[in-house]
């Protein structure tokens, strides 16, 4: 057979559209592909558990791959620059990074310039659409051939482990694609030192299968292709590779074959790119997604730049978005960390409740994300919306809530102990449970309370006294029977409740006016709520913490915005302690952390929350004089306090409470929906139809509200079979015991018995909670079921 020369073998390989067609140049070139040429992966057979147990999901290990060329660019970018990436001159952070070789990067806001920096990281879409390949290019750094082994190839060596302004570390992540390559984990990388020095080289990397070893071994493991000992390469001066906008000269090109995308998945340009802005939720540069003509005639749009969901969630506000607030932690248990929660509207102006919320969950969810853990912009692990359900008790918001927590400031040690090392999920040890334990406390007590009480409140809908209904119910019960007990409690303990309610006469409060807030896009004042002449002292007791507001009028997303945003920054100008040497120790910003717990909010309607909690090391009768500055363009405002520590509050005595367990707990309110209130209700997140029979509304795991639809599309066609007024109302009473009863007995069992329900969905099995549950079964049948064959049918059946 004729000699190949290098060159053409790369071109057979890159333009390959399936792992089948990789198959066939293989075969048809069997003096290359000897089995002499092919070397194991990171130097060693024994890899093959590092690569398969990376990422756990196909995007999140492009991700990986995406993430390495952002570090490769801005490796190029330093080099170019003189300076040494792992050495002290090198800036210490992606963010010092970004802004010492892109000084202009703020204009990546506007739409060409952000797509003229986003050709230099390119996924790019190949083969059939079934079957699709993904090339992944980047403008970075590059390597030459005879580096390839120290760099592409190994695995666990550590190489970028002292640059610091770099995600990667020990040169695993962007392996863990390789198990998502097809069948036959087929990976071609090629690359050329961004100088133009050296070759173009490249290499294939394959799984050599169990039964295709040579020697009896237990297990697959990777390898890749050398030639005659040396990586294969070629001298070029460019490429056509079929790039966007461009030709290959210097860089890095790798292509995935037959990569096994989820279910569902379609262009490059929708599917994988919203995915991407989830994951990448504040990348440091720009990437682009193109797919092509061939792939997709009839789409416009086949080319997308991608910047990160922060921004898509930013430029969505008046669409989508309700409102959004952050808070900043500083806390003895980690750290530092930014938590920034986005509310969703329930209904948008151009769609009903639910088509708006399958719109916000394909646009902002694809992935089943509703909180997520992010270090330089990159997700690193998340929790589904059971956390807003089980931990802040948000029921209402289940579906409108989307946390992110920046976690790039947080301890090292602590962050370490908080993720796996592929980046993709939280450990599940002490450091995990002790934050979502924080994150759950503060959350509970932030703004989203606020958010969750409003939403509640502005229902309105009257609700139904359900004491007769319960009394009549359980007459025809066994007096011995749990289900007995439990309602002769419950109306035990209602009738307690109406005792204590007093009434009392009604007082006139007159309305005080409130001005209307007028923000500004810069603040242009800050001041100490109820400030007082000369010095401002606070007292905050050492057990407990203290709340100082500040006044301002700048908007309520100036902390949060990507442009031109702001800060409150808070210092110690000095702190004297109360010891036996006496004396004042001079303090500065960087001391704060070391003395007290700190919440920071975001602007919140001209008011700036600012929450102080004192540490272990401070004592009783020490001051401390803080700096509250708030920046903004050309000065600061400032702000001085005096905190001085106070002695232990006194435990609140507690009343003594009816025991309220789970068997005494009150009935949920009943209410009864016609088709006049279904609008108010879908304007706070409750779906209301012709095919709801039901709305449950849970407040953590205890059943609140029922909502029952009498103008249902189940209860009008029974009522419609129906003869006289009397006939009607019977069959309503019976059509609301039996909705209302079974609603309650199958939420409680369900819950007592602590089953966790789920559902197989395209990004995977997703855990749903008892009230959704309940409501599908209801419009599913099961309410039909209840109306048309009742309980002594149903009995006279089985005696048959």
């Amino acid at each position: 057979m004729a000699e190949i020369s290098n060159h053409d073998l790369f071109n057979f390989l890159y333009f390959s559209k399936t792992e089948k067609d990789v198959e066939n140049v293989i075969q048809n070139n069997p003096n290359i592909f000897i089995d002499d040429n092919w070397l194991p992966l990171g130097g060693n057979e024994n890899m093959f558990g590092i690569v398969r147990n990376q990422q756990s999901s196909p995007i999140a290990a492009l991700v990986e791959k995406v993430t390495n060329s952002i570090d490769a660019i801005l490796t190029k970018k330093c080099l170019e620059s003189g300076i040494q990436p792992d050495s002290n001159e090198a800036p210490q952070s992606m963010e010092e990074a970004l802004s010492l070789f892109y000084p202009d990067y703020k204009n990546w806001d506007l739409k060409q310039n952000r797509r003229r920096q986003s050709e230099d990281i390119q996924i790019i879409a190949d083969g059939p659409t079934r079957e699709t390949s993904v090339i992944i290019y980047d403008n970075g750094e590059g390597q030459h051939p005879e580096k390839f082994e120290d760099t592409f190839l190994s695995l666990v060596r550590g190489n970028k482990i002292n640059i610091q302004f770099v995600q990667g570390k020990y040169n695993m992540g962007g392996s863990g694609a390789l198990v998502f390559c097809g069948k036959k984990r087929y990976q071609l990388i090629a690359s050329k030192r961004f100088d133009g020095t050296g070759n173009f080289g490249f290499t294939l990397i394959r799984q050599r299968k169990i039964g295709d070893s040579v020697s009896n071994r237990r297990s697959s493991h990777f390898e890749y292709l050398k030639i005659d000992n040396q990586i294969p390469s070629f001298p070029i001066d460019y490429l056509d590779l079929k790039l966007h906008g461009r030709n290959f000269k210097t860089g890095s090109i790798i292509k995935m074959y037959s990569y096994q995308f989820p279910s569902g998945y379609s262009g490059f340009a929708q599917d994988l790119n919203q995915s991407l802005n989830e994951f990448l939720f504040e990348p440091t540069l720009p990437i682009l997604t193109v797919d092509t003509k061939e792939r997709y005639p009839n789409n416009k749009v086949l080319e997308l730049d991608l910047y990160g969901l922060k921004r898509r969630l930013e430029e969505s506000q008046s669409e989508y978005i309700d409102t959004y607030f952050s808070e900043e932690y500083v806390d003895e248990l980690f750290g530092k960390a930014k938590v920034t929660c986005y509310v969703f509207k329930p209904k948008t102006e151009k769609y009903d409740v639910k088509k708006s919320k399958e719109i916000i969950r394909s646009r902002f969810f694809k992935n089943n994300m509703s909180v997520m853990f992010s270090i330089n912009g990159q997700v690193h692990g998340s929790y589904t919306a059971e956390f807003i359900t089980r931990t802040l008790k948000f029921n209402l918001l289940k579906d409108y809530l989307l946390i992110h927590i920046d976690c790039t400031g947080m301890d090292p040690d602590f962050r370490e102990e908080l993720f796996m090392a592929s980046r993709d999920r939280l450990k599940q040890g002490e450091e995990a449970y002790a934050l979502r334990d924080y994150l759950g406390k503060k959350l509970r007590k932030s703004h989203l309370d606020e958010i969750n009480r409003r939403r509640k409140d502005s229902i309105g809908l009257e609700n139904e006294d359900t004491t007769e209904l319960i009394k009549s119910f359980a007459k025809n019960l066994p007096k011995d029977s749990d289900l007995f007990k439990l309602l002769q409690n419950t109306l035990k303990l209602e009738e307690k409740r109406e005792e204590k309610k007093e009434k009392k006469p009604a007082t006139y409060k007159p309305k005080t006016e409130v001005k209307p807030f007028l923000p500004q896009r810069f603040p242009t004042f800050f001041k100490l709520h109820n400030k007082k002449e000369g010095l401002n002292i606070i007292s905050l007791p050492k057990n407990g913490e203290k709340t100082i507001k500040f006044n301002t009028d700048v908007e309520n997303d100036y902390f949060d915005r990507s442009e031109y945003s702001g800060d409150l920054e808070i210092s110690i100008l000095q702190a004297r302690r109360n010891n036996e040497t006496g004396g004042t120790q001079e303090g500065s910003g960087k001391d704060i952390a070391g003395l007290l717990n700190i919440v920071k909010s975001s602007p919140n309607k001209g008011t700036i929350k600012l929450t102080i909690e004192p540490r272990d090391e401070l004592n009783v009768g020490d001051e401390i004089e803080i700096k509250a500055s708030l920046t903004a363009p050309g000065e600061a405002f400032e702000e001085i306090i005096l905190v001085k520590v106070s002695d232990k509050e006194a435990p609140k005595e507690k009343i003594p409470q009816e025991d309220e367990s789970e068997d005494h707990i009150g009935l949920p309110k009943l209410h009864k929906v016609k088709e006049d209130s279904w609008g108010k209700l879908e304007e706070n997140g409750i779906e209301m139809g012709y095919d709801t029979v039901m709305h449950p509304v849970s407040e953590g795991d205890q059943l609140q509200e029922i909502y029952i639809n009498l103008d249902s599309k189940v209860f009008l066609n029974h009522r419609s079979k129906l003869k006289g007024e009397e006939q009607i109302l019977v069959a309503e009473k019976k059509y609301i015991s039996s909705v209302y009863f079974h609603t309650l007995f199958l939420y409680m069992i369900t819950k007592r018995r602590k089953y966790s329900i789920s559902v197989e969905k395209e990004t995977g099995i997703e855990n749903i909670a008892i009230d959704e549950y309940i409501k599908d079964v209801f419009d599913n049948y099961y309410s039909d079921f209840l109306l048309n064959f009742g309980m002594e049918q149903l009995m006279g059946a089985l005696e048959d």
